[in-house]
């Protein structure tokens, strides 16, 4: 049996190299050329400011949020929790067409109006990345808080430490690593979300050009050789934030355990 199972590991795991390969092979030599230009420099730009600012927003409203609804025991709370993973199981063309919806609203008027504008607008950019991955983190960050014994809060708070201080110091000290490694997850998903940022603010060149809208045009245009290169940044990017998200998680499950 495990040989059967060893064999279907080795075989996926050939497929994803061999699928990583070809883009590298195809892309490389466009590197250069790819970088060079005043498009995807744009595109590189606007989405990793986006995705920086959304990833900010996320883990602000995320970690209270996972932690009262792991830590906490409230009316409603289990179908507040089902209403929240509602998202993970949406498509994100779906999720994107809600959300166009509801800017395209008195709502979303009213906010234009205001003086932040989100369809067809950068900002809308933020807004989906956001609405993507607020979920997936408020998920990541319950698991995380679940692994925390309850009793060292207790302790805290015997000890006369408030219920800011114990978080502080207890959750937020144990998990910081963790808590890093989510929200670089949550960055590079931002980087790379497309489907929810397409139906809200569409892609229009230096515009509302981010870097997967770059890949979409240049694909659309027939100009696949910018297109892998630049989708070789995107794969290194991931690869970074894995290696990186694991060697955080490891050292922080590790401190865990001494705790």
């Amino acid at each position: 049996m495990e040989i059967v199972f060893l064999f279907m590991l080795v075989l996926i795991t050939v497929f994803t190299i061999l699928s990583l390969f070809i883009i590298f092979i195809e892309g490389i030599p466009y590197i250069k050329e790819a970088f060079l230009s005043e498009e995807i420099q744009f595109s590189i730009k606007m989405s990793v400011g986006t995705a920086t600012v959304s990833t900010g927003i996320v883990m602000f409203f995320a970690v209270p949020s996972g932690y009262i609804l792991e830590r906490r025991e409230f009316f409603g709370k289990k179908l507040l929790g089902t209403i929240l993973e509602i998202p993970l199981s949406l498509p994100y063309l779906v999720i994107g067409i809600c959300l166009l919806t509801l800017f395209a609203s008195d709502f979303g008027k009213t906010l234009r109006s205001m003086g932040f504008p989100v369809i067809f607008h950068r900002n809308g950019i933020v807004v989906a990345q956001t609405f993507v991955n607020l979920p997936f983190a408020i998920s990541m960050i319950r698991s995380t808080v679940r692994e925390i014994d309850p009793r060292l809060e207790f302790v805290a708070k015997n000890l006369g430490a408030s219920n800011w201080y114990a978080f502080y110091s207890i959750v937020l000290g144990i998990t910081r690593r963790s808590l890093l490694s989510i929200g670089l997850i949550c960055w590079s998903r931002a980087l790379g979300e497309f489907g929810a940022t397409l139906m809200l603010v569409g892609v229009t060149r230096m515009k509302t050009e981010t870097l997967p809208g770059s890949i979409y045009l240049n694909i659309s245009t027939g100009n696949n050789e910018i297109a892998m290169a630049s989708a070789i940044l995107l794969i290194i990017i991931a690869l970074l934030v894995q290696l990186t998200s694991k060697y955080l998680t490891k050292n922080d499950t590790a401190m865990r355990r001494r705790g």
